[in-house]
């Protein structure tokens, strides 16, 4: 822990993600992590664990219900009525945090790296679910709790990942 820096941890089994600093829980949100649980391997559709850090945050003064699309804005808000036109669109809104992992071999370099599978913590619409697992490997969050945690963490802000 780095003094007076913030931290998250996000716990897979719980799929809760708190926000830290020097050692106090400031805050804690629901998550939906992996529909296909944790690992590292690329196309894996599974959550990375250990070490991370905030690369790139992505989204600053955007609506919360934005629609992003390989990191840029479609210029679509979401709706009911456009996730209903797209059902199989997997939903990126609001903010993305994109995690980078900091363990060469586990999450980082090679075939298990976060940074290039894409990994992020986002938001995601209400219709799906949190408290449990759904996602395609991202950590995903409401809209409001994303815009939240974004205005609280800077880039280079580590997350752990752990069961």
């Amino acid at each position: 822990m780095r003094a007076g820096l913030p931290e998250l941890h996000v716990d897979l089994r719980h799929q809760r993600l708190s926000l830290r600093r020097d050692g106090a829980t400031l805050r804690e949100y629901p998550v939906s992590t992996g529909i296909n649980g944790v690992g590292e391997i690329g196309g894996s559709g599974m959550t990375p664990r250990g070490w991370h850090q905030v690369r790139a945050r992505i989204g600053a003064g955007a609506p919360p219900t934005a629609v992003f699309r390989g990191r840029r804005p479609t210029g679509e808000v979401w709706s009911p009525a456009l996730h209903h036109a797209h059902p199989q669109r997997d939903w990126i809104l609001g903010r993305i945090l994109w995690l980078s992992g900091l363990e060469p071999g586990r999450n980082r370099l090679g075939c298990v790296d976060t940074f290039r599978r894409y990994i992020y913590i986002h938001g995601t619409p209400p219709v799906q679910p949190l408290g449990v697992p759904a996602s395609h490997g991202c950590v995903r969050m409401s809209t409001d709790d994303v815009v939240d945690l974004f205005d609280r963490v800077p880039a280079g802000t580590r997350v752990l990942l752990h069961e």
